[in-house]
Parts: structure tokens; C-alpha cells; sequence
């Protein structure tokens, strides 16, 4: 019986660009760095809130993933905000390019999308 989702694994064009997103424009916190000579990779542990979240990957010339039009595959990583136009502000701040608002028309809630350095899109969906 499944309990919860242990982490996601991204993989990552340039680790030192992901790295510096991830932790310091999303604030993960970094639990471990190691890099894997045989796989001539690093591994980047990142937690959220205390909680085990992303793995972080380099490896060498991966491929590019299609994140436009959408394809088959991981859609996107959603993170529960707060505020979503609070979020809006403090990643267009930081010099993030971020989608308009829009609403669920289900639940009602407020969400937005920006993308990582490699195009991966990540909402930010709001919990009131």
C-alpha cells in the first residue's frame, strides 16, 4: 500500500544554474551534495519544510525534455502556495518569467506556472 510520494527526480542541462534556482529562487534546502565520478554526476538532496522533496541530477549531455506542446510524461511539479499573487511578485522579483493567474474551475483555487532553467514547468497552486 503506497503511504506518500518519496521525491521526484529531475535531471537537470546545467547543474550550477539548477542548483541556484532550486535553492536559492524556490528555497529547497539542500540536505546533500555528492558527486558520482563513475557517473561523472552530481546528486543534489533537496528538502522542503524538513521534508525530503527533489533529487537533482547532472549527467552529461542529457537529452532535452518537450515541455512544448506537452508530451507524454511528467506534466509539471506543483508546489501549494499561500498566496499565489504574493508568489507572482516575489518570482517576478527575482526575475522569473511567471504565467497569468488563473482559477480551477473544480475547486476554485488560484494557481500560476513559471519553468525551471530547463523548461520543466512548476505551478504554484494556493491552499485557502
Amino acid at each position: 500500500m503506497l503511504k506518500a510520494v518519496h521525491h521526484i527526480a529531475i535531471i537537470c542541462s546545467d547543474y550550477e544554474v539548477s542548483k541556484k534556482f532550486y535553492t536559492e529562487t524556490l528555497g529547497l534546502a539542500i540536505i546533500r551534495e555528492v558527486y558520482r565520478e563513475q557517473r561523472d554526476s552530481y546528486k543534489l538532496d533537496l528538502s522542503l519544510n524538513g521534508h525530503y522533496i527533489i533529487e537533482l541530477f547532472s549527467f552529461p549531455n542529457p537529452p532535452k525534455r518537450p515541455s512544448q506542446p506537452e508530451s507524454c510524461g511528467l506534466r509539471h511539479l506543483a508546489f501549494v502556495v499561500e498566496n499565489v499573487e504574493a508568489e507572482k511578485e516575489r518570482m517576478e522579483g527575482l526575475g522569473v518569467s511567471v504565467e497569468i493567474i488563473r482559477t480551477d474551475e473544480f475547486t476554485g483555487k488560484k494557481f500560476t506556472f513559471i519553468q525551471d532553467p530547463d523548461g520543466l514547468p512548476i505551478e504554484f497552486y494556493e491552499s485557502n
